[in-house]
């Protein structure tokens, strides 16, 4: 029987390739995105798409109520969703710093509300995987306070819940990518950007299929014994 898991942010670059590496682990998929149109393209055998807006508490709900309805329950939780807004402190105004916390942390949270109901009680060792950043730990590069703030949150939230659910066999764990080549480089400037993509080891962005593969590995049984990590992956650009 497949596992069922649900991926946010299934849409986007990041998105994309971490529902292919799931099913070609033979999960079944259910990914969540605003985004309908994308997220439409992406139908094939072993998909389902669920058009949800995530900043929106109760659609979440609504959509973990029809995953139950039609799936029974979850194993797999992929908290990918997330954005990047550029607004510099002191001026980020409240809106965006809203914005930025909903997406980044809010979702996630509420996420793991429903899907923790829905793995109680099923096979195995079930998985929550967290998409943190680097930017949360990492003060040289460029990333603004409010999206910092959001993914330290939410690494916060990953140690909680796998104290809190380790008896019922339930691992929580967050990767935290350097530059990764995503859509989110268009909100970057070239010369940012390329100072950026400088800074790491290898000269290069890392791929979305490399985040993926990490997320994978978590996800199969060699990960089970894996809970509460902060797995930052950077190349060792940060190692002192």
């Amino acid at each position: 029987m497949n596992r069922i898991a649900v991926v946010t942010g299934a849409a986007g670059g990041m998105g994309r390739a971490i529902v292919a590496r799931l099913m070609s682990d033979e999960c079944h998929v259910v990914g969540l995105d605003v985004d309908a149109h994308g997220l439409e393209g992406m139908a094939q055998a072993g998909f389902t798409e669920m058009c949800v807006d995530l900043m929106d508490a109760s659609a979440i709900g609504a959509a973990f109520a029809q995953i139950k309805a039609d799936h029974g329950g979850v194993d797999v939780l992929v908290n990918n969703a997330g954005t990047c807004f550029m607004s510099e402190f002191p001026d980020i105004p409240v809106d965006e710093f809203e914005r930025q916390m909903a997406l980044n942390f809010s979702a996630a949270f509420h996420c793991c509300q429903a899907a923790i109901k829905l793995m109680m009680g099923r096979d195995g060792v079930r998985k929550i995987v967290n998409i943190s950043s680097n930017g949360a730990y990492n003060f040289d590069v460029f990333d603004p306070p409010h999206y910092r703030a959001s993914k330290a949150a939410l690494d916060n939230l990953t140690k909680d819940l796998a104290r809190r659910f380790a008896t019922d066999k339930i691992a929580v764990n967050s990767i935290a990518p350097a530059m990764t080549e995503t859509p989110l480089f268009g909100v970057l400037s070239e010369d940012v950007l390329a100072k950026a993509i400088a800074q790491m080891p290898h000269g290069r962005a890392m791929q979305p299929s490399e985040i993926a593969d990490w997320v994978g590995f978590l996800v199969s049984p060699a990960g089970d014994i894996s809970s509460g990590n902060v797995i930052i992956l950077n190349q060792g650009r940060d190692v002192r």
